[in-house]
This record gives structure tokens, C-alpha cells and sequence, in this order.
């Protein structure tokens, strides 16, 4: 019996990748790295930054040109994501759009996520 495919972790609007790589060309990165860590009073952030390569356990995901690196231990927090990029009079920033966050902290700057469960 032939395996389902994986979903992506995360992938990018079209507005997302294009600030991505237009970034990425500026700075000479050849990965956006996306991930979350324990911060703030919900209790995770998400992160991004740039990399030179992937880590032994990092997860690899190839989205409109663009090579996206995630830490292992964020995949479950992540999968399903969708990353945009919003441009507003007062800011632009990426915005997380991911089915398994639960919450998020009245300033925005932290969410609660639950892991993903195993189908």
C-alpha cells in the first residue's frame, strides 16, 4: 500500500516567499530558518533567521524558491503553517497563520501552540 504524502510544515503566500528572497539575496542566505522557542507570557514565539545549512535533524521543505530549514523539535508545533507577509500604513511583519496554535497573548508577541497529533 502506497504511502500518503507528508504535508509541507510550513509553507509561504506569494507576498511571504517574494520578502523572503528578496531579503535572502540582500543578506547572501541560502535558508530561511523558521521555528518556535519558550518565550513569553503564552508561552512560545515563533523564530526566524537565516542559515548557511541545514543541522543534522533539521526538516527541509522547498517552497516558491525558497529553501526553508526547520528545527526538528519545532515540527510538530509548525505543521500545517502558512507563512504571510502583511504590509499595513503602520508596519510590515510575517504572520504566522498555523492550525495549531490555541491562543495568543493580547501584545501578539507570543501564542500557545499544541503539538500536532499523530494520524
Amino acid at each position: 500500500m502506497a504511502r500518503r504524502p507528508r504535508p509541507k510544515v510550513v509553507s509561504l503566500t506569494d507576498a511571504a516567499a517574494a520578502r523572503v528572497r528578496e531579503v535572502m539575496a540582500d543578506k547572501g542566505a541560502g535558508f530561511l530558518r523558521v521555528g518556535v522557542k519558550n518565550a513569553g507570557c503564552a508561552g512560545m514565539e515563533y523564530t526566524m533567521g537565516y542559515a548557511e545549512a541545514p543541522e543534522p535533524l533539521d526538516e527541509r521543505v522547498s517552497d516558491k524558491d525558497v529553501e526553508i530549514i526547520i528545527d526538528g523539535k519545532a515540527v510538530l508545533f509548525l505543521l500545517g503553517s502558512e507563512i504571510d507577509y502583511e504590509t499595513t500604513d503602520l508596519h510590515s511583519k510575517f504572520v504566522f497563520r498555523n492550525p495549531n496554535q490555541t491562543d495568543a497573548c493580547g501584545c501578539g508577541e507570543s501564542v500557545t501552540i499544541v503539538p500536532a497529533a499523530a494520524e
